[in-house]
């Protein structure tokens, strides 16, 4: 397993757990155990309140009883990996009960707990629970991340256009807009100061993308090479054009020797009949030749398709 740094692991006001059992005693018991360690928590008397619990708000983890009525352990551990693939489950049994450790595990549950159970046991395995769930989304980030620029990369923007996309047509009234943007004169750049200063110049652009991007609106991506892409989202021209310019403004003000940024911004344009893969292709087209346009037009600029 890959080493995992410590300043990546959440605090534990950050963690949700769901705690389901329908005796009474239990469920006060490991209520008092979770609220000690610091986590966030929620209850449940049986696997059907869970489930409509877990269709209102997210948790990191669920922590379930096996027999219960009206949904079993079991059921509910079936539920959520049906419903909620990244909420991990640890199956709790008493003795007697029909299911063992290779039966729950092989049903998805990342743990087991027999009762009875002490307090450090129980919080052994949540750490352990929220240590893998932690490791998991670290390496979910570095497979759609570009490392040098901390943005996203080509893989994630060809999915998240895609999905962009569809729900601007279900949407009609949300709007979005691609901006491509490159880096003027980056190979003279690069030739007179050399590869090191070339990825700081990358890498100073990425930052300066992703404090000039709306947070949780647009989506900012390293598309290849010195060229970057913008999904942006829940806009008009206007407000799409003002985001480029931020982004073009504040990068002028380090002055990399030279370098300047053009864009290219274009609409994307639902055409009932047209299959998706064209449509994207169309507002990509469409973005690279606006590019190319600013580039033609003396660069540093913005061009609308």
């Amino acid at each position: 397993m890959l080493p995992l740094d410590p300043q990546a692991l959440p605090e534990p006001g950050d963690v949700s757990i769901l705690i389901v059992d329908d005796d009474p005693v239990v469920l006060e018991i490991m209520k008092s155990f979770v609220a000690s360690y610091g986590y966030r928590f929620a209850t449940a008397a049986n696997g059907r309140e869970a489930a409509a619990i877990l269709e209102k708000e997210p948790f990191s983890i669920v922590v379930t009883d096996i027999k219960m009525p009206h949904m079993d352990g079991v059921e509910l551990l079936r539920h959520i990996k049906s419903r909620h693939p990244r909420t991990g489950v640890i199956v709790v049994t008493g003795l007697g009960d029909q299911y063992s450790y290779v039966d729950v595990i092989r049903e998805g549950a990342i743990d087991f707990m027999a009762k009875p159970f002490d307090g450090q046991e129980f919080q052994a395995k949540l750490q352990r629970a929220v240590r893998e769930q932690t490791l998991i989304k670290e390496l979910e980030k570095l497979s759609v991340c570009d490392s040098l620029t901390g943005l996203y990369n080509r893989r994630y923007f060809d999915r998240k256009i895609a999905d962009e996309a569809h729900r601007a047509a279900r949407q009609q009234d949300n709007r979005i807009f691609l901006a491509l943007i490159d880096v003027d004169n980056f190979k003279a750049y690069n030739d007179t100061y050399g590869h090191q200063a070339g990825d700081n110049l990358l890498a100073t652009l990425g930052g300066i993308m992703r404090r000039c991007a709306r947070r949780g609106v647009d989506w900012a991506f390293r598309y290849g090479g010195d060229e970057f892409a913008v999904i942006i989202t829940q806009a008009n021209r206007e407000q799409s054009l003002k985001v480029c310019e931020r982004i073009i403004v504040t990068f002028r003000k380090y002055d990399f020797g030279g370098t300047t940024l053009s864009a290219g911004l274009a609409a994307f344009r639902h055409h009932p009949g047209r299959g998706w893969r064209r449509l994207i292709s169309e507002v990509v087209q469409d973005a690279d030749r606006a590019l190319y346009s600013a580039k033609k037009a003396g660069r540093d600029r913005i061009v609308t398709a």
